[in-house]
């Protein structure tokens, strides 16, 4: 039994952050699993990317069939760090990963910007927010001119404004040892 885990929430909410914490703590448990970062991939898929809807469309369901496959196929556990501002883009995956959780990483937009004006030296830009509202950014940007649907029953809600990247990772194992207690040790 393979599980594929969707970590989605604004740019900036902490999503890979938080996954660098978890890191440690699913190989202390013996699961390795295979990470796709929408931001990696989308530098392949559309190297100059327009951030349009179609555009989004087309990666996402990308996304959502290669962690498929590689639960699958591949068997091995997958996690998603991917905002994925819409809800089907995650339903896709829910569709066609049996053993799937969605992990909501929420956080006020005011922290999410906040966060993001501070990043340094991460492969994600500075200043999308700002550069956003301004209109500077090309496409839309998810919280600021594209709406973010936030899920509505994920399997986990993790409240990054209240707690620290490693209280979130822990939180995470948690519900992965309570839900597929075989797989995490």
């Amino acid at each position: 039994m393979n599980f594929c885990l969707w970590i989605t929430g604004l740019p900036g909410s902490g999503k890979s952050t938080i996954l660098k914490e978890l890191a440690p703590l699913l190989e202390a448990a013996g699961i390795f699993p295979v990470v796709l970062n929408l931001d990696q991939l989308r530098r392949i898929v559309t190297p100059e990317p327009a951030y349009s809807q179609q555009e989004r469309d087309i990666v996402y369901r990308a996304l959502a069939v290669m962690a498929q496959l590689l639960v699958t196929e591949g068997r091995r556990h997958v996690i998603i760090d991917a905002t994925a501002n819409r809800r089907a883009y995650r339903d896709l995956a829910r569709q066609l990963i049996t053993d799937f959780a969605e992990i909501y990483i929420h956080c006020p937009l005011e922290t999410c910007q906040a966060r993001e004006a501070a990043r340094r030296g991460q492969p994600v830009e500075k200043d999308l927010y700002q550069r956003a509202a301004a209109g500077m950014l090309a496409g839309a940007m998810p919280g600021v001119s594209a709406a973010y649907e936030a899920p509505e029953n994920p399997e986990l809600r993790v409240p990054s404004d209240r707690l620290s990247p490693r209280q979130a990772a822990e939180r995470i194992m948690a519900y992965l040892r309570s839900r597929w207690p075989e797989a995490a040790g």
